[in-house]
């Protein structure tokens, strides 16, 4: 599920291969519909890091001005893992 709050998309649930287009759909609207950047992406109620989650957030990422219209909150330990072994720290903005 996701909620936008003050500047803030909040992931909440799992995302998995069932339901990555959805959650893809849902958050790119949101994002399209903002006028301010950065938007921060909380992270805290994802049940898992997958990295397919990781695969949407990045998609979401390269439709933002510059691609660097989102920060990360709360990543999960696991997707903090895949980001260090895929060497994308330098590229994602983590908060």
């Amino acid at each position: 599920m996701i909620k936008f709050d003050q500047q803030e998309l909040q992931l909440s649930g799992k995302i998995d291969y069932s339901n990555a287009e959805q959650y893809y759909q849902s958050g790119l609207k949101a994002i399209q519909a903002q006028q301010q950047f950065p938007i921060v992406v909380n992270l805290a109620q994802l049940e898992q890091g997958s990295t397919l989650a990781l695969a949407v957030l990045v998609r979401w990422l390269r439709q933002t001005p510059n691609a660097q219209g989102l920060q990360f909150k709360a990543v999960p330990e696991k997707m903090m893992k895949i980001i260090q072994a895929c060497h994308l720290e330098h590229d994602l903005q983590l908060i």
